[in-house]
């Protein structure tokens, strides 16, 4: 072992310390001998003391190494200190010097129960010391001594309490800073979850928007250039059979202004797919020209209603809603053969209201699948455009007696 690893396990007063003041009693008991009077017989017993109290202290600091002082070990070694001490305070005062070590040893190696007998036995010894020598001769060398052992015992128990506070102080201290450390660990922990769980979230709303701008898109074509392809379509059908040129002119008129139409659609889809309808009207004037064009284009009696103070739509309320009448027209020509389509856009308060309603042959809701076979995104496209601007669409239908769709979405106004 090198000097400096020897030197960094004595750095405490608890380890060098009896090394210390049992060197000090030494010095100053050589000095005094003549004073205090000791015979070379004491001299001699006092060198054996002394020796003895070294082989003990190196004894108990390799005993006790790696391992708890206080218990049965702990205590046998500060008795027998105290015993040494006591004989050579007994034969020269000065030695007292030496007994000190049992005050602040007291802690570290008797148990609770005996921390106050230990602590009295060193007071003897010190008091002893302090009225000249052991034991004490006469009546006013008692009443001293007595004094004497009172006065070391109650500051030594003063000493004591405050060391326990202090002891309890330090002690909850570094239960309050192990639980701090705790707390950090699990916090550090909580936070590298919660970054973990915040870089899931962020995947998935990235996904849940890719898949929801895919649908936007999808419902988007198929309400501009499919329904568009799906009238040219009827339109030349009935040019195929039209009885005459005059009739079929008409009608190849009309496949090519929707061609153009649906053309439009196309090219305003590329720059921010809003409806052409809404390019230059409001919704209220969007839907009567819809209604009207699409009356006149299927031949049949169509009506488009205003109730409510008319206002200025934000321009994702108003496409919504465009593309869900569009697409219940759409139902209505191509399934419910009716004979009369009304159309009511509705301005109440904080709330619009869109309800189509035909005589037409009517269906069961529920037997309808969510997309139809055809490819068209039907009665779930129309809840889903609702949905995205928190509204919702409701649909009554029975076979025979109709069909009414009603859509209901905030009145969020253009800014």
């Amino acid at each position: 072992m090198t000097r400096a690893e020897w030197w960094s396990r004595r750095t405490t007063f608890a380890d060098w310390g009896p090394y210390a003041l049992l060197g000090v009693a030494v010095l100053t008991a050589a000095g005094s001998a003549g004073v205090v009077g000791m015979t070379r017989g004491e001299l001699y017993a006092a060198a054996g003391l002394v020796a003895a109290a070294l082989v003990l202290e190196v004894t108990g600091t390799r005993v006790t190494r790696g391992r708890p002082e206080r218990g049965r070990t702990g205590a046998f070694l500060y008795f027998l200190r105290w015993a040494i001490a006591f004989v050579l305070t007994w034969l020269n005062p000065f030695c007292a010097f030496y007994a000190v070590t049992g005050y602040y040893t007291v802690g570290r190696q008797l148990p609770r129960r005996l921390m106050l007998p230990g602590v009295c036995l060193t007071a003897v010894t010190m008091a002893g010391s302090e009225i000249g020598g052991m034991p004490p001769r006469g009546a006013v060398a008692w009443t001293g001594f007595a004094v004497v052992l009172g006065v070391n015992i109650g500051m030594v128990s003063l000493f004591t309490r405050f060391a326990e506070q202090e002891q309890a102080r330090v002690t909850t201290q570094a239960e309050t800073i192990a639980e701090l450390e705790r707390t950090n660990t699990a916090l550090q922990q909580a936070l590298e979850e919660n970054a973990a769980l915040h870089a899931q979230l962020l995947v998935q709303a990235r996904e849940a928007g890719i898949a929801d701008e895919r649908r936007r898109l999808a419902a988007e074509i198929h309400d501009t250039l499919a329904q568009g392809l799906t009238g040219i379509i009827a339109q030349l059908q009935v040019v195929t059979a039209a009885p005459d040129t005059a009739t079929a002119r008409v009608h190849v008129e009309r496949a090519a202004a929707l061609a153009r139409h649906s053309l439009g659609e196309a090219r305003r889809s590329v720059h921010n797919l809003a409806p052409v309808a809404l390019a230059a009207d409001g919704l209220p004037e969007a839907l009567r020209k819809t209604v009207a064009e699409w009356g006149e284009r299927n031949g049949t009696r169509a009506d488009f209603t205003l109730t409510g103070t008319a206002e200025h739509l934000h321009d994702e309320v108003s496409a919504t809603l465009l593309r869900i009448a569009q697409e219940a027209l759409s139902n209505a020509a191509r399934h419910a053969r009716a004979g009369r389509v009304g159309v009511t856009l509705s301005f109440m308060g904080d709330e619009v209201s869109l309800d189509i309603r035909d005589d037409g042959t009517g269906f069961a809701p529920a037997a309808v699948p969510a997309r139809t076979r055809g490819g068209g995104f039907g009665l779930e496209g129309m809840r889903a455009r609702a949905e995205r601007i928190a509204g919702s669409v409701a649909v009554e239908s029975e076979p025979g007696q109709g069909t009414a769709v009603s859509a209901r979405v905030p009145l969020v106004r253009h800014d």
